[in-house]
Formats: C-alpha cells, sequence, structure tokens
C-alpha cells in the first residue's frame, strides 16, 4: 500500500483550525471542503485519461480526457458525505456511490447497512473517502467490498489517521494490489477509547451538529 502524507504550509494550516474546538460548523465544512479537494489533486495522478482531438480557434492539437468506465467517488456515510463536494469539484464527470458500515457493538464486526453501487465494478478506479482512519476497521471492510465487485484499484481519502490504524490497514488488506492511501496528517496515537490525538473530535458531529 502507498501511502502519501501532504507536505503543504496551507494543509497544515487548514488542518489546525479544524483541530480548534471553537470552529463552528460553517467553517468546519468549508475547510474540509478546501483540504479534499487538495488531497484530490494528489490522489488522482494516475487517473485514466485517453487522447482527444481538440480544435482550438487557431489550430486543431492532440489533449486528454478521462477515459471511460469513468472514476466512481464513494464516501462513507455519514460523515464521509462532508468531503464528497471538494472531490467532485475537481473530477465532476466522475460518477458517486454510497457505503454505509457501522461497527455492531455486540459482535465488533462491521456491517454494511447501506450501499448504492454498481453491481460490477470490474476496470474501475474508486476513490474512497473517510476522514477519519482511527482503528482501520470501516476503512478495510469497505476496500474488499469494492475488490469483491470487481474495482481495479482503491484510492483511500483521509483527513487525519492515526499509527495504529495505518498498521491496521496495512495487515488487513496485506497482499492486495492497486490501494492507495493519502492523508492531510498523521496523528499520534489512538487513547484507550481508540479516538485519535490529538485529532479533531467527532468529524461527523462537527460537520453536521448532530449526535451519531
Amino acid at each position: 500500500m502507498r501511502i502519501k502524507i501532504l507536505d503543504h504550509p496551507l494543509v497544515s494550516h487548514k488542518i489546525s483550525v479544524l483541530r480548534d474546538k471553537n470552529t463552528p460548523s460553517p467553517i468546519f465544512r468549508q475547510l474540509v471542503d478546501e483540504l479534499v479537494t487538495l488531497l484530490a489533486y494528489e490522489a488522482t495522478r494516475e487517473i485514466r485519461v485517453e487522447e482527444v482531438e481538440v480544435v482550438t480557434p487557431v489550430a486543431t492539437t492532440t489533449g486528454v480526457r478521462i477515459a471511460d468506465p469513468k472514476p466512481l467517488v464513494v464516501p462513507i456515510l455519514r460523515a464521509g458525505l462532508g468531503m464528497l463536494e471538494g472531490m467532485t469539484r475537481l473530477v465532476p464527470t466522475a460518477e458517486v456511490g454510497f457505503l454505509g458500515m457501522a461497527r455492531n457493538e455486540e459482535t465488533l464486526d462491521i456491517v454494511t447497512y447501506a450501499e448504492r453501487l454498481p453491481e460490477d465494478l470490474t476496470g474501475r478506479q474508486v476513490y474512497l473517502l473517510d476522514p477519519m482512519l482511527a482503528t482501520g476497521g470501516t476503512l478495510i471492510e469497505a476496500i474488499k467490498f469494492l475488490r469483491e465487485r470487481g474495482a481495479e484499484s482503491v484510492t483511500c481519502v483521509c483527513l487525519i489517521a492515526a499509527p495504529e490504524g495505518i498498521a491496521a490497514l496495512e495487515k488487513g488488506i496485506e497482499g492486495m494490489e492497486n490501494v492507495d492511501l493519502f492523508l492531510a496528517a498523521r496523528d499520534e496515537r489512538l487513547n484507550e477509547k481508540a479516538y485519535i490525538i490529538p485529532g479533531l473530535g467527532d468529524a461527523g458531529d462537527r460537520l453536521y451538529g448532530l449526535a451519531e
């Protein structure tokens, strides 16, 4: 698995404002949107393109366009929805699917409670959106779900991650090719409640102002 952490002063600045507990939801949403667009710029470097003839006002030339099948953007509900606009702004021709996943409190298994995706993802480049990589369980199951449907590659776009989550993800998808992880920041650790430290709190609550 290839891991890329963006090293840019604007990214660091925006993450710092996100972390501040006094940052209100409207500003939080705006910053998430901006950060995802910056992440998407890097995450889509290997997006498939094909040559196309372009007629300019003065000549004919050869350019490129995003090739078929179009990339698929998949936010993990609900917090991943806050990342969707930032991603599709950069790739407006991408298709959008949805995955709803939650942990069963009794078995601790990850349960898929909602999905809106093509049955066959053969040949598709998928961009998976989830703000926080904590324990890694949800992201691992989401990647497996997509690959079982035939996704050619899965690029995970997250804002922050804990080292424990990254390690769990690498172990959970060991041997699986064409999986990448793009981050705005790698944090220090998980605490005893599996919260990311220093983190930024509950991303869903801070985006939408509602309890889980």
